[in-house]
């Protein structure tokens, strides 16, 4: 008798998280299609059905590759909208990205997600009752993580990709509160504003030029925290450091990947700034000589420079003028920004929005706090109120860097009932639930996700599918509970998506029809 061994061949997992909009999904039906050699997986949603979160883990197996050499395999997602018998072009695909992936290195390369910087959101018109006048449009937000070849325990072992369809959000506040409606009499503070975290970095550009001027050896400047830099320091040299400064300061502080106009449009209605000048150190370097970063106020990451304060503010009055009904928050406020970066005078910030403002003219005022806590959505827009801001105010936030230091988001969840409870929030302007966890306080993540991981690493982005996961679902399902009705409610995210926008869309109408 001959016993037969089937030898287990290698296989790399995808972990794979989405989310489909009840709205959306009202339009008709609304289909995420993955593919991987030898298998197939749809999720759907319909106008019949009540599921908008879906999860699976599907695997990229040597087994149904049939080549003998080259054991890579085509990973990849397609978005469809079926809009039913008796509309013109009823089936529209919105979109469809694939990497390939090898079963056997379990490196993932080539194809549109090799790279988290090729992955921006994707907006789409489409026309689901069949006449230009109720066009709608859809924008599909997603991201790719590379887990990388070697066995670690930190990060996540099987790549992860997030995938969200909603509507996009370009005029959210108009289309549900419309003007001159009965909602527009209900206070602002009713509402639940997306919010993007950190959303001044979105971009290596500012800290780009300052790494070419001034060398990688700037980058322990940058990050201010010997947590990070000793756990990297134990594994390569200082000049090694040096050489992957870009992925050290990539890894450590870019938690958005879209364009600020891009967050407008999925939805983003809550900002905050932390505007200052460059590191000391940095900032005598950068006016030496030719090419160095312009002496102005930058988002600060620590004291890592992001998107310029000047830029910021002239792109969402941009917005708003294109926007006539949608109003903006901005909140300025410097935690964590070391002292060796210089805050700005008050006389800085005045002409910094006196200047974002010139093109307004007469149809826009700046509101303020008062306004956030007092004033209906009828008079802010009635004043031209339309850009609130405001600095260093008392909120009630659920992040703490115990809690949010999580690899899988339970902490986080774990933290929202106890913190959010009336006796904490009852007085505070707003409350900022924040969904995003922060890999980068386990300095061995970061150091294993700059040391080992490609062009699609970060572990910011490591993180979020498995923690939107829970967190996403959880507010859907108890903000109302746990915050009431009448204090404003903010949702913030890393890696902004239309899920966390649509959920604050969702919990808006229901606190308004309250």
């Amino acid at each position: 008798m001959s016993i037969k061994i089937q030898e287990k061949l290698p296989s790399k997992g995808i972990q794979i998280s989405a989310y489909i909009s009840p709205t959306v999904a009202s339009w008709g039906t609304c289909s995420i299609t993955l593919t991987v050699p030898g298998e197939t997986v749809v999720f759907q949603s319909s106008s019949s059905s009540n599921q908008q979160f879906f999860s699976r883990a599907i695997e990229v197996e040597a087994r149904n590759i049939p080549s003998l050499f080259d054991k890579k395999g085509r990973f990849s997602f397609r978005v469809n909208l079926n809009l039913g018998p008796g509309t013109e072009n009823n089936k529209v695909m919105i979109t469809e990205q694939w990497i390939d992936v090898n079963a056997v290195t379990g490196l993932a390369t080539g194809g549109t997600m090799d790279s988290i910087a090729s992955t921006p959101s994707i907006f789409s018109w489409i026309d689901p009752e069949g006449t230009t006048p109720k066009r709608r449009e859809v924008v599909v937000t997603y991201g790719f993580y590379e887990s990388g070849p070697a066995g670690q325990d930190i990060l996540p072992k099987r790549h992860q990709c997030y995938i969200t369809v909603s509507p996009a959000g370009s005029r959210w506040m108009e289309d549900l509160v419309p003007p001159g409606s009965w909602q527009e009499n209900r206070r602002f503070r009713r509402l639940v504003l997306p919010s993007a975290h950190d959303a001044g970095m979105n971009s290596m550009a500012s800290s780009s030029k300052v790494l070419s001027k001034m060398g990688g050896a700037v980058v322990g400047t940058l990050v201010h925290d010997n947590r990070i830099m000793a756990e990297i320091a134990d594994t390569i040299s200082g000049p090694a450091i040096a050489l992957i400064a870009p992925n050290i300061i990539f890894s450590l502080a870019m938690t958005q990947k879209d364009s600020l106009d891009a967050m407008l449009r999925i939805g983003v209605r809550y900002f905050e700034f932390r505007p200052a000048y460059c590191h000391a150190a940095v900032r005598s370097a950068m006016q030496k000589g030719k090419d160095g970063l312009p002496d102005r106020l930058y988002f600060q990451h620590g004291a890592i420079p992001g998107m310029g304060y000047d830029v910021f503010l002239a792109d969402v009055v941009a917005f708003l003028l294109a926007h006539q009904e949608e109003i903006v928050v901005v909140q300025l406020r410097w935690d964590g920004v070391p002292n060796e970066c210089a805050r700005p005078s008050d006389q800085d910030k005045k002409e910094y929005l006196e200047q974002a403002l010139k093109k307004a003219g007469d149809r826009m005022v700046v509101g303020n706090e008062n306004d956030l806590r007092n004033a209906t959505i009828a008079e802010l827009r009635r004043d031209k109120k339309r850009l609130i801001m405001m600095e260093s105010v008392d909120s009630l936030s659920t992040y703490t860097d115990e809690g949010n230091a999580t690899m899988d988001g339970q902490s986080i969840v774990d933290a929202f009932p106890r913190v959010l409870t009336e006796n904490n929030w009852k007085g505070k302007a707003f409350i900022n639930i924040q969904c995003q966890a922060t890999a980068t306080n386990i300095p061995k993540a970061v150091a294993y996700s700059v040391l080992e991981a490609g062009t699609t690493s970060s572990c910011i982005l490591a993180t979020k599918a498995i923690c939107d996961s829970k967190t996403l679902p959880w507010c859907r399902d108890n903000v109302l509970r746990t915050c009431g009705y009448d204090t404003l409610v903010v949702m913030m995210n890393d890696f902004i998506d239309g899920a966390t926008a649509d959920v604050a869309f969702q919990l808006s109408k229901q606190r308004l029809m309250a």
